[in-house]
């Protein structure tokens, strides 16, 4: 499993870079102010980050109680990352809603646009990851994800 410092280490790099995409994205495609996407961008990252942290931790601990690993398959992958953002979609939503002065529905559209980037780039960051910094006793064959 891994240690509290790792868990720190993913949780901040996958906030920042993952802002350092979303921000010009979310410009674009949402047709806001660079300064309103990186209020929104900046305030969810910082609830992400902490989300991140809680959410891992207790699906590694479940994984590890269950199966005795916290190996993931492909497909546990895909699901791990849609769960994770379905929760904090839930926990933005008002808050994003509130700070652009938008309808529920207008802000629940732009969240899961936003969502379906991040659940994307987790899948990909979190492979990555894993390649990049292994667990002790997982051989080069055994990090990668099972078919």
């Amino acid at each position: 499993m891994r240690s509290t410092r790792d868990r720190i280490r993913h949780a901040l790099l996958f906030e920042v870079i993952g802002l350092a995409l979303i921000i010009p994205l979310g410009t674009v495609l949402f047709g806001l102010h660079a300064s309103e996407m990186g209020v929104i961008g900046l305030g969810s990252a910082m609830v992400a980050t902490g989300w991140n942290y809680v959410y891992n931790l207790g699906f590694d601990r479940a994984m590890q109680r269950l199966t005795g690993t916290t190996r993931k398959s492909l497909g546990l992958r895909v699901g791990h990352a849609v769960l994770f953002e379905a929760g904090l979609l839930v926990i933005l939503l008002p808050p994003i809603a509130w700070y652009l002065g938008i309808g529920l529905v207008q802000a629940f559209v732009m969240d899961i646009a936003i969502a379906l980037f991040y659940v994307a780039y987790a899948f990909v960051f979190n492979l990555a990851y894993d390649w990049a910094f292994p667990l002790k006793g997982w051989s080069a064959v055994a990090a990668e994800p099972s078919r």
